[in-house]
């Protein structure tokens, strides 16, 4: 009589480290988890609103997309984005959890609307330099800090950078108070709105470069990009920073200065990111608060590590999860949704994105079946 056994103690199913994957399988693993999210999010919305899936997402496209105006605002968020997350690319290679982009963000914005406000009467180019200047140097002393600490002591750089969030935004109250317009308006205002003074898209007068406000920041953004690629992947620093990510004993052993090469990335990280808050004061909101980062330091987070630190990669990223932004706000307005549908729409969606990094880290095998004759 023929009867199967089953091996009781191998798994079901047990997950292997890949050795690598082609690009292409990477790809279509990723649209697949995307495919799938949007099904899911249709089965929502419909239980939820008896709306048409379609029309939703069409909604969703034009609250990013809907008009010349919305495309720009969509693309002047989307290069914000970018920048903070190719700020963090080159601390997380060398697996410095740097969570103080906030911070960095908010130090780079004070400087910017201090040069705004009191060196107004500079000339143009000279006004800009002291505010990309003041905030990369701004951003990289908030990094150096818990850099040094992490050298000298081996601190826990994330509870640090952390903290540092949290000094940033109570510098930042601070300012506000100091700077607030009208008084007792608890608010900056709008900078020099009269005269566009250090309003990066108003740098070369009313004739705005291509005839928008936000080309500069594209410029900027997508320069430090290229840079910051070249920089980790071709450069000995970029080397250094991988050496570091792997193990830090390897490092050691090859003559790397383990805490020197800590300390000046952190500087290049806190410094990118504080040139992040020029670009959200001097090219976007032209004023400082509290929300002047708004939770980028940490959707940046996201943004660099699905994109493994290829700054090129981040690009498309950055402007898939501004669009769920935007097409979230569009959705709860047009139809009356409450934020929290719209919200648990782009959690789905970012969730599978998330999720499919797994099947292409790793693949499943499947117990096989053990056939014994008796």
């Amino acid at each position: 009589m023929a009867t199967v056994e089953y091996n009781k103690k191998e798994a079901f199913v047990r997950a292997s480290l890949r050795d690598s994957i082609p690009r292409y399988k990477a790809l279509l693993i990723r649209l697949c988890a995307v495919v799938i999210s949007l099904i899911i999010c249709a089965f929502l919305i419909y239980s939820i609103t008896k709306i048409n899936p379609l029309k939703v997402y069409q909604a969703m496209f034009e609250g990013a997309f809907g008009s010349v105006r919305r495309s720009w605002i969509t693309v002047r968020d989307t290069m914000m984005l970018l920048c903070i997350a190719v700020g963090l690319a080159p601390a997380f290679k060398m697996k410095f959890w740097n969570t103080g982009a906030e911070g960095q963000i908010l130090v780079g914005g004070i400087t910017t609307a201090a040069c705004m406000i009191y060196l107004k009467s500079l000339p143009t180019w000279l006004l800009f330099i002291c505010m990309i200047v003041s905030s990369c140097v701004a951003g990289a002393l908030w990094g150096l800090l818990p850099a040094f600490f992490k050298a000298k002591w081996n601190t826990n750089e994330i509870l640090f950078t952390l903290m540092m969030n949290y000094v940033a935004i109570q510098l930042t109250s601070f300012f506000v108070a100091l700077w607030e317009n009208p008084y007792g308006s608890n608010t900056v205002g709008v900078i020099n709105q009269t005269g566009h003074e250090g309003w990066l898209g108003y740098m070369f007068g009313d004739n705005m470069l291509f005839g928008q406000e936000y080309s500069l920041n594209v410029i900027i953004v997508m320069t430090l990009t290229v840079l910051m690629f070249v920089y980790l992947k071709y450069s000995k620093h970029g080397y250094e920073i991988a050496v570091i990510g792997d193990s830090q004993n390897t490092a050691r052993y090859s003559g790397i200065s383990v805490n020197k090469v800590i300390i000046r990335t952190m500087l290049i990280s806190g410094a990118v990111c504080g040139l992040s808050g020029f670009l959200a004061v001097s090219g976007a909101s032209h004023t400082i608060s509290t929300s002047t980062a708004g939770g980028r330091g940490f959707t940046a987070i996201i943004v660099a590590w699905l994109a493994k630190f290829n700054t090129f990669t981040m690009i498309a990223i950055s402007v898939l999860i501004v669009f769920l932004e935007k097409g979230a706000v569009e959705i709860a307005s047009q139809y009356n949704l409450n934020d929290y549908v719209s919200s648990m729409i782009t959690g789905i969606i970012l969730f599978f994105i998330l999720g499919s990094e797994f099947f292409i880290r790793y693949k499943l095998i499947f117990r096989k079946r053990n056939k014994e004759v008796q």
